[in-house]
This record gives C-alpha cells, structure tokens and sequence, in this order.
C-alpha cells in the first residue's frame, strides 16, 4: 500500500508500526455551525482510508476530535472563539451549541455510511490532560507568558519550517503591525490564553490562579498522547491545516515528549460549486438535507467524491451528482442480476486489479472504472465480490439490491404472457404498474430483465 505523505512531499510504502493496531488520528469538526458538504467531505475520504487498510488486513484504531472550545475565528491567536459566535447567533449556551451540532455532524456521519471511530473525543473533556502538556513545555523551555496567554517560542524548535516550508524571514518581515509586541516571533502560537480584564469567555478553567482555556492547537496533542500515544501512523486533516494547526501541532508534541507525531500525514483538498469557493455570502452553501430534498441521497454524494482522488479540488455540481447517482444505480442493477439466473462471478481478476488501485495512493476513479468493466460483462456478481465491493468503498451496493416479491415476479410474468399473446395494451398496463413500483423492465432478445429505476 503507497500512500502520499506530506511530510516527504512523496508517494511511498505505508507499513504501520503495528499491524494489529494502526493508530490513525482525524482533525475533526469545529462544532459552532451546521457541517455542510465541503465540511463533509475529508471524513468521508478518510473513511475510505479505513477500509483500504481493512482490505490490506490490517486493524485500525481512529481517534477523531471534536473542537467545542479554544478555536478563534482566526487561525492565529486573536479574534473571538467560534463557540462563543455560535451560542451569541444560536441565543443559546456555548455548552447547548455544540452539543447541537456535534449530534448534526455525528448524524450526517452516520448518513454517509462512515465507519464508527474507536473514540470520538470532545477537547472540553481533555482540560486536565492539557494542563499537564502545557507544564512539560514549561519544564522544556518552549514556553513564555504575555499578558495574553502562553505562548511556544518557534525559535527554540528548529525543525519548526520544514512541515510546511514556511519562510520564516519573510514572514518576519511582512509581520502586521498590529501583532503583540509581547509576541517574540510572529510564528509563535498560545498554547494557553489567558481572559484579560473585560472579556467575557463562557468556557474557561483555573490554570496557575488564573482563568483561561487552551488554545485550538493544545487539544489535538493532548487527545493523540492520550489515546494513542506517540508515534502514530497516521494523521489526516485538509490542507488547509498544514501551514498552522498541523506545523503545530508537531512543534508542542515533539516538544512536550521528544517523539516522533506522526509517520504518515494525509491532506484532503478542497471542493468548489460550480467553480467557486463554498461561501454564504455566494449562496452555494450546500448541506446533505439539501442533496435529500432533490431526491439526492448521501450515499450518492460520497459515490460523486469518490470518482475522484483526495489530493485533487474537485467541482461540485448537481448536474455530476446525477451522473454519479446513474453510475451508482448501475452497479446496484448490476448486483440484482444474481437474483435473475444470470451466470455468476468473483471477478478474481478484477478484484485484484481493484485492490491494487485503491493500493495505489486511493485511487478510488481507477478503482470505478474496473467495475464499469465487470458491470457490462454480461456476468452476475456473486455475493462474496459485492460484499467485497461494499467493503471497499461502502457505497450500498448489495445492501440496497434485495429480490423482489414473488407478487411483482407474478406480474413480470403476465406481462411476458399478454406480451406473447400480442395484446399490448395490457402488457404495457403492467409493465407501468411495475414501474411505479420502483423497477424497470428492459426487453431483448434473450428476454426480459428487471433492475430498479434510477
């Protein structure tokens, strides 16, 4: 299995530290808004990752974190808490919010067909476990106090640049004015903040007889060191997180326990709409209940995903989710032939040639354009190769293609009598009863075939 990994900007063999326990960690949501389905969609990526590595045998332990606090609506350290912006739109408590939409992303999650993580874990439940990493980088000399909060000096981690390439004299030069002047570096980052006189911060804990709360950060080391320990294999995110969250995250882990974070880093990219970025303002924002109110299901949506690669932006459009909804009702049709006396197959072949694909970096688009091959061979798939294919991508491919009822075979059977007795009036009668059932006759030479309409 070869995967990219952002940390050697190089495609290369992913072999865990442990085969009996691959320790995989996603950045999870922000819980401060509804997840839409550019906010959707590294998840569902990443839930491929899992099933490829089930495929290679080998067994995953997934943490995914749940930001309820601490993360500002800057990527820096200034601007409001997401949470607090959140509750004041919600005219609800910063605690009611996120339970709101952790309960709507865990439902969309569930609505995706994604795999359950071995923990889904809330940053407000980690406080304790924060505190104790910001006292080792203390002990370790990373750390200095403003009288905004504790900050890490990047200047004492000197492989601080290498994750994401950052030019740190320009940064410097091009630092804003209005950056605290407290603030040693401009790439220094608060692993603490502090509540100054005059803010009001519904979330905050006692630190060293002070009020604060962590910052955004602090919750993803302490969350991986706790249930995961270092090294971990893998670490996913968007690529939106490499320049900031990611570069450090590995500074306060490497720092704080002088390990290794990660071996592998995998970076989703983005989707646009209809070529734009996803924004309110441009009133493209799609959620899956809205996919669902066009007669879209979100099944489909990953399938759309899916026939495209992680690393590639993708263009969402309503028009390519009909296309992916057609190609995925064509392999569900190409599933119920084995309920039709249709000569069956394991496709060993194609198997193969699937598991090699999706071995190659995830390459799910390949991976389809195999199946397309064995859905037109004429071939009914046995149940092992649709298990095997619900496996690997988790698209409802079997699971969604049961038998029809002896009642509807009754009437394709009528249908095939009034149609042999030439009276086609009635045959046609039948065959639009049928179809408003759901299922679509198709006649030929060698007899008529059902499959479920599109």
């Amino acid at each position: 299995m070869k995967l990219y990994n952002t940390l050697s900007h190089k495609v290369e063999e992913f072999t865990p530290a442990n085969p009996n326990e691959v320790k995989i960690y996603t950045c999870g949501p922000t819980v401060y808004s509804f997840a839409h389905i550019g906010n959707l969609t590294a998840y569902t990526y990443w839930d491929l990752l899992i099933r490829v590595l089930r495929l290679n045998g080998w067994k995953e332990k997934r943490v995914l974190n749940i930001t309820d606090v601490g993360h500002l609506t800057s990527d820096a350290d200034d601007g409001e808490d997401k949470m607090e912006k959140g509750a004041r739109r919600e005219g609800k408590t910063v605690w009611e919010v996120a339970q709101m939409y952790m309960d709507d992303f865990m439902n969309n999650f569930h609505k995706l067909g994604l795999i359950d993580p071995y923990a889904v874990c809330r940053a407000t439940d980690f406080i304790e476990e924060d505190k104790k990493i910001v006292e080792a980088l203390d002990e370790a000399g990373y750390l200095y106090d403003t009288t905004d909060g504790l900050y890490f000096d990047t200047s004492k981690f000197p492989k601080y640049a290498e994750f994401a390439h950052l030019d740190l004299e320009n940064l410097r030069a091009g630092a804003r004015v209005e950056f605290s002047d407290e603030k040693r570096n401009p790439s220094d980052f608060a692993v603490w903040k502090w509540i100054r006189d005059g803010e009001d911060h519904a979330m905050k804990w006692e630190f060293r007889g002070r009020m604060g709360y962590p910052g955004w950060h602090l919750e993803c080391s302490t969350i991986i060191h706790e249930k995961l320990n270092e090294t971990i294999d893998i670490h996913c995110g968007g690529i939106d997180h490499i320049p900031v969250h990611h570069t450090n995250e590995i500074a306060q882990t490497e720092g704080a326990f002088g390990k290794k974070m990660a071996n592998f880093w995998l970076h989703n990219n983005f989707i646009t709409v209809e070529g734009q970025k996803i924004s309110k303002s441009l009133g493209n924002v799609y959620y899956l209940s809205d996919l669902e109110e066009r007669g879209f299901s979100p099944i489909d949506y990953k399938m759309w995903l899916y026939q495209g690669h992680y690393q590639a932006e993708r263009d969402f459009s309503f028009e390519q989710l009909g296309a992916a909804h057609a190609r995925l009702m064509n392999y569900r049709n190409f599933a119920v032939l084995r309920w039709q006396g249709v000569e069956t197959s394991d496709f060993a072949e194609a198997r193969a040639e699937i598991v090699e694909l999706l071995n190659s970096n995830l390459n799910s688009a390949g991976a389809f354009a195999a199946i397309d091959g064995v859905a037109k061979s004429g071939l009914a798939p046995s149940d092992d190769f649709l298990k095997f294919l619900d496996g690997a991508f988790g698209l409802e491919i079997a699971a969604t293609t049961p038998d029809i009822s002896d009642e509807l075979k009754a009437k394709i059977a009528e249908r095939v009598e009034a149609k042999a007795a030439k009276n086609y009036a009635e045959a046609d009668k039948l065959r639009d009863e049928i179809l408003d059932q759901g299922i679509e006759l198709l006649d030929s030479a060698n007899g008529v075939r059902w499959q479920y309409k599109g």
